[in-house]
């Protein structure tokens, strides 16, 4: 009878040690690195890429500058229309996909530093003509442009940063059954910002706020004609485009990921609180990287925890901003519970390592259900196929 206890107790033992030992494995599978593939589509040095399907066959095409490159195998490129080039810079700073006028092909948004417009770009529905540009507004010096849905309808609102200038952010109009009118109404909603946006709800009354470099913009009910309450808690100097918000240690208040654009530091902001008020607490995540111009928040490896995707833009400011010099890189980071991890896509020198320019794409470009990274900038345009961390 004792042996056979002893025995009982041993393969419960062995049992117990294999399942942690399972545990464990399954848990070093989920934290392992992702690999991805890359693949140089184009040279040029337009520093936006969108990504949606333009010709309507189904499968998503690469859209920058100006050209679109066919999916899947992004070979075939197309003329879109001129993009005036200043110096180093060429005058595109964003591809946000939108059927503007409602004719059923995919249009994209943009905005130019040096035109000082905000304007949209019309699919002509062909692979010959030339698309035509429409001016949305006259905004001022378009740093670039994120669209979210500002008023809660379903509907993605245009919010360009205009550092120095106005805050503003436009809706398309639409007629009674929903469909786009080819115009826009612009609501304004500050009298200046700086360098940095980002949008999320901070104090959680279920409404969007907007982040500035200056501190954030508390939504009123009606975000379309109430004044907007600035609360000045913070000061990010040049801040990414945009500045993340999310709950990063699932205490299920959201917190900020802010880069600096131009110069070195990638940090998040703790909410707490102090005297009943909403309060930050600075932690940092990597102070050696400079030119986190861009991110994104997404699940990439598909176990449902969510990484952050962001890397050094190439010549931001043509080679005058600290780290200009520094080799390029594109990271992504993941939190453990207790901080963030770094874990390193592509680095290295020009020609090697890939920046992020100003607006970059995450999608699935093969239909397997993974995530891929889709960059452009003045080292060229190209994608990080996700292959998994198997």
């Amino acid at each position: 009878m004792k042996r056979k206890l002893k025995l009982i107790t041993f393969i419960g033992l062995l049992t117990s040690c294999l399942t942690v030992s399972t545990q464990a494995q399954q848990k070093e599978k989920r934290a392992s690195p992702i690999k991805f593939e890359k693949k140089m589509v184009a040279s040029e040095s337009i520093e936006s890429v969108g990504v949606f399907d333009v010709d309507n066959d189904g499968k998503p095409d690469l859209v920058s500058g100006e050209f679109w490159y066919k999916g899947p195998e992004f070979f075939d490129r197309f003329y879109i229309g001129e993009v005036k080039r200043v110096r180093e810079y060429w005058d595109d700073f964003a591809t946000i996909p939108m059927d503007v006028n409602g004719d059923g092909k995919m249009d994209f948004i943009t905005g130019g530093w040096f035109n000082k417009s905000l304007i949209w770009r019309e699919n002509p529905g062909n692979n010959k003509d030339p698309w035509k540009d429409h001016i949305i507004d006259e905004t001022g010096n378009v740093e670039t442009a994120r669209a979210w849905d500002v008023d809660n309808d379903g509907h993605l609102e245009i919010v360009p940063n205009n550092p120095n200038l106005p805050f503003k952010f436009y809706k398309l109009d639409r007629d009674k059954s929903g469909k786009a009118l080819g115009t826009f109404t612009k609501v304004q909603i500050a009298e200046k910002q700086g360098h940095g946006l980002g949008f999320g709800d901070l104090n959680g009354d279920g409404r969007g706020d907007f982040i500035i470099s200056s501190g954030w913009l508390e939504a009123p009910k009606d975000v379309l004609k109430d004044k907007w309450i600035a609360h000045n808690d913070f000061i990010f100097e040049d801040a990414s485009v945009p500045m993340i918000v999310a709950d990063v240690n699932g205490d299920s208040k959201n917190d900020i990921i802010v880069g600096q654009a131009h110069s070195y530091g990638l940090d998040w902001y703790q909410q707490t609180s102090k005297a009943g008020k909403i309060a930050w607490t600075k932690h940092v995540i990597d102070p050696f990287t400079s030119q986190y111009h861009s991110m994104d928040w997404v699940d990439l490896d598909g176990d449902g925890k969510m990484e952050l995707v962001t890397g050094k833009r190439y010549r931001a400011h043509n080679g005058g901003d600290p780290g200009e010099k520094d080799v390029v890189g594109l990271y992504y980071f993941q939190w453990n519970g207790e901080t963030f991890v770094k874990q390193t896509i592509s680095h290295g020198p020009y020609g090697i390592g890939k920046g992020i320019g100003v607006y970059f794409s995450i999608a699935d470009l093969t239909g397997n259900g993974r995530k891929d990274i889709i960059v452009a900038g003045k080292d060229g345009l190209c994608v990080f196929f996700n292959k998994g961390n198997e």
